[in-house]
């Protein structure tokens, strides 16, 4: 088996993630396109365990750890973006770029001052 052809298919997947990553805005295609490249990686590990003739078969023991930690990954970002989406309404990356609640920051010693000044004329 020839080596350049897995490679050049793999690199051709990594590619398109890599694309999709910079380009996408929605945060569950962003997640597809991370695993393209994982994908690309497995596959560059399965040729060269066979191309090299690994009698440990170690690129495919990797590749099968990769796919655990890949299949782990989309659960838990699956998750957290639909509990953003069900918080925010939004599943756009450029949006969901700030994630703090609108409590008010700590600010400067000025502005913690004239709220604790409010917050006694208040009580």
């Amino acid at each position: 088996m020839h080596l350049v052809y897995p490679a050049v298919l793999a690199a051709l997947l990594f590619c398109t993630g890599l694309y999709g990553v910079l380009a996408r805005r929605n945060a569950i295609l962003v997640l597809m396109s991370v695993e393209l490249m994982l994908n690309a990686v497995n596959l560059n590990l399965v040729a060269f365990d066979v191309w090299l003739r690994d009698e440990l078969h170690a690129g495919q023991a990797l590749t099968l750890f990769t796919i655990a930690i890949a299949a782990a990954e989309i659960g838990i970002g699956l998750a957290i973006v639909l509990r953003v989406h069900r918080n925010r309404g939004t599943a756009d990356v450029d949006r969901l770029r700030d994630l703090r609640d609108d409590a008010p920051d700590a600010g400067s010693d000025t502005e913690r001052a004239d709220r604790e000044e409010k917050a006694e004329a208040a009580a």
